[in-house]
């Protein structure tokens, strides 16, 4: 281990990254945050739309998986899954929520910190009717969480709701669907050499403004 440890700390890699200034971004954070994908975009980053997802339940344990992004408007950020997963069950019992986007090809990332809430059915109906049939027997074959038998066990599953479903429009199950995380704060940090990165801060205010703050690094 005292190898791996200083193999570790020899690594060092400095930061390039363009200057992130206040006066060249967007007073409204998802006007930024668009700009920022649409460079990710372009750069060719791979799964521009990946994002960490945190979340607490009650045994305050932190939980921590990469989801991705499928919606964003100025009301928040989207993302679907099973509602009997590990993650709804922490949003259930806390809807403190926190996101990351890290782009490493751009040496920058996007801190998100909210709460988040179910979508309407209707939202949830439309974006399940729009992925591909495979993926939409995978939302009913998995009890996402929860433990499985064997590999087996799942394949034997999807084969039969195949088959069940055979020349049928494949209805959205209940037990999965969207998510909104209405931002309270959203970073967004800008790697620079010799680690004195930019990072600038938007926060909400009681009166639905958003304030920008620049933060050390």
């Amino acid at each position: 281990m005292e190898e791996l440890k200083n193999f570790i700390n020899s690594i060092r890699r400095d930061f390039a990254g363009k200057p992130l200034n206040e006066d060249s971004v967007d007073a409204n954070p998802f006007k930024q945050y668009q700009v920022w994908f649409e460079e990710a975009v372009s750069a060719q980053v791979v799964d521009p739309y990946a994002m960490s997802v945190a979340t607490t339940g009650k045994d305050m344990q932190p939980s921590l998986r990469l989801v991705y992004l499928r919606d964003i408007s100025e009301n928040g950020f989207v993302f679907y899954t099973n509602y009997g997963s590990e993650k709804a069950n922490d949003i259930a019992e806390n809807n403190k929520i926190a996101l990351n986007f890290y782009w490493v090809e751009l040496e920058r990332q996007i801190r998100i910190q909210g709460e988040v809430f179910k979508v309407s059915e209707e939202m949830s109906d439309a974006y399940f009717d729009s992925r591909p049939r495979d993926s939409q027997i995978g939302a009913w074959a998995s009890a996402q969480s929860t433990t499985l038998a064997s590999r087996k066990t799942l394949e034997e599953k999807v084969a039969e709701l195949t088959k069940q479903f055979e020349n049928q429009t494949i209805p959205r199950p209940k037990h999965w669907g969207g998510y909104i995380v209405k931002p309270a704060k959203i970073e967004f940090w800008q790697g620079r050499p010799n680690r004195l990165h930019d990072r600038l801060v938007y926060t909400l205010s009681e009166n639905k403004e958003w304030k920008i703050d620049r933060i050390a690094p």
